[in-house]
């Protein structure tokens, strides 16, 4: 057993010896194996990944605020451009706007209106159109114009408008005399040249200022409001159409007049109401802008002069009083 323990003992001491260079050889050995190794570049994936952001990162960068700009080729904006566009409260763009907190009411009213014309009135009016000529109908739409003579006379007076009133006093005399109890309309020619003035009750208030209100709508009577409501009272003791007794009398005279009228404007209604996509606010709006411009025309002014004073070619009338009054009739 000596000889064997004697051998061990040896065998230790020796590997005491040796295990430091054996651990220092293995390590090395490794490290061989494996090769040096240069730090390597990114892959070429990374690397275009990189190159590619880095490019969009200069081109979204923000322009120098000192570098001059340059022009662009649809001009330069400015705010008076945005304010034509979009005009502040209170300025044009008030202009058409009406309160309307009975709409339910009016919608029905409209309705009720619109079903009338479609089903009575327009029916009428082409039948009455089939039976008497255009001319004819043209001299009695001239005989009541001249009859609502008063109201438009009372409302210049009553608006500071001597001009207007004078206008209208002088048509009265020369139509109703000249023009065969207003049947005809030399007043308006040319040669005379003085325009129905086109003032009512309604407008005079809005003259001094009372608005509209809010929007309503009358059956039978159409489009209205409080101000021009109480215009249409003004308007109807003034008439004098109004006086005739009895009642009735009044209302079949006022009724032949509507026919009337309505016979010579077939397919005006309609052109609006087909352009509209809702009839009822075109309708509303149509309304209470006319009215504003009635009230903001105050009048209504005198046709140009004719081509002999001006050495200007006028354009050749062809309404339906130039029937009737040929103005630009060539001389022999």
């Amino acid at each position: 057993m000596a000889p064997i323990r004697r051998k061990a003992e040896e065998i230790l001491r020796i590997l005491k010896l040796l295990w430091i260079p054996a651990l220092s050889f293995a390590l090395l050995f490794a490290g061989c194996a494996h090769g040096p190794q240069a730090v390597s570049s990114p892959a070429p994936q990374a690397e275009s990944l990189q190159i590619r952001l880095v490019s969009e990162a200069a081109e979204s960068e923000p322009p120098d605020v000192n570098a001059p700009e340059e022009p662009s080729p649809y001009g330069e904006y400015t705010d008076e451009e945005e304010s034509l566009d979009y005009p502040e409260e209170g300025g044009q763009a008030a202009v058409g706007k009406i309160a309307d907190p009975i709409e339910p009411f009016n919608r029905a009213m409209y309705n009720f209106n619109d079903r009338l014309y479609f089903w009575v009135l327009k029916p009428v009016a082409q039948g009455y159109s089939k039976v008497v000529p255009e001319p004819a109908r043209i001299s009695v739409s001239n005989f009541f114009s001249n009859l609502w003579s008063p109201v438009r006379l009372v409302n210049c007076l009553l608006q500071l408008n001597p001009m207007g009133a004078l206008t209208e006093l002088f048509r009265f005399w020369i139509n109703t005399t000249i023009g065969v109890a207003g049947f005809f309309d030399p007043a308006s020619s040319e040669e005379i040249n003085l325009q129905a003035q086109d003032e009512d009750f309604g407008q005079t208030l809005g003259f001094y200022g009372v608005g509209q209100g809010f929007y309503i709508v009358w059956p039978f009577l159409g489009p209205s409001s409080p101000r021009d409501t109480v215009g249409r009272i003004g308007d109807y003791f003034t008439y004098p159409i109004s006086y005739l007794d009895p009642w009735y009398v009044w209302t079949a005279v006022r009724g032949y007049e509507v026919v009337n009228d309505v016979s010579l404007r077939i397919g005006d209604y309609e052109s609006l109401k087909d352009a509209a996509i809702d009839p009822y606010v075109a309708m509303r709006d149509f309304y209470v802008q006319y009215r504003q411009k009635r009230v903001e025309a105050k009048g209504t002014k005198p046709k140009p002069v004719s081509e002999k004073q001006t050495g200007e070619t006028l354009p050749t009338p062809t309404g339906p009083m130039d029937r009737i009054f040929p103005l630009n009739r060539e001389e022999p």
